[in-house]
């Protein structure tokens, strides 16, 4: 018999990025583009992936981790402001065990030098998943491949 739990959680994560927020914000919109930084573990095995991005849109990102172990990422768009704030709700399964569920707002204002970012996320573990910190240092690790990302698109030798 599986206990049934429920551990909520909350983090803020803030980025100074060194573009203009229209950039930005299309690192977060196009499929071409956050496929490219969107992960937390450039060894696993890209499964299947799909950006539908517009209010009521989805995401869907599975990936296998060195194990074999299905990590399956999908993704409800449910408020988007172009270059201002993206909010979405999205649940994380390992194999087929829903581990948890997210609401996750990501805004942008101007600021000197380039883009202010903040990424906030209400997280419910589920079921004694223990994350231990995992999913606050995933979101760190994706969030510096999106800096990495767009210095490279900024840079003029590719």
């Amino acid at each position: 018999m599986t206990t049934r739990s429920a551990e909520h959680a909350t983090f803020i994560i803030e980025r100074l990025l060194k573009v203009p927020i229209a950039r930005a914000f299309r690192a977060w919109s196009t499929p071409e583009a956050k496929r490219q930084w969107f992960a937390c573990h450039g060894e696993w095995v890209p499964l299947d992936y799909g950006l539908d991005f517009r209010p009521g849109g989805t995401e869907r990102n599975h990936v296998a981790d060195t194990d074999g172990l299905l990590h399956a990422y999908d993704a409800h768009y449910i408020d988007i402001v172009p270059d201002a704030r993206i909010i979405y709700a999205y649940e994380m399964k390992l194999g087929e065990s829903r581990i948890s569920a997210s609401l996750a707002t990501v805004a942008f204002e101007a600021a000197p030098g380039g883009t202010k970012m903040v990424f906030t996320e209400q997280v419910v573990f589920l079921d004694g998943y223990a994350d231990n910190g995992a999913r606050l240092q995933g979101t760190e690790i994706g969030l510096d491949n999106l800096e990495l990302f767009l210095e490279r698109e900024e840079s003029p030798i590719h």
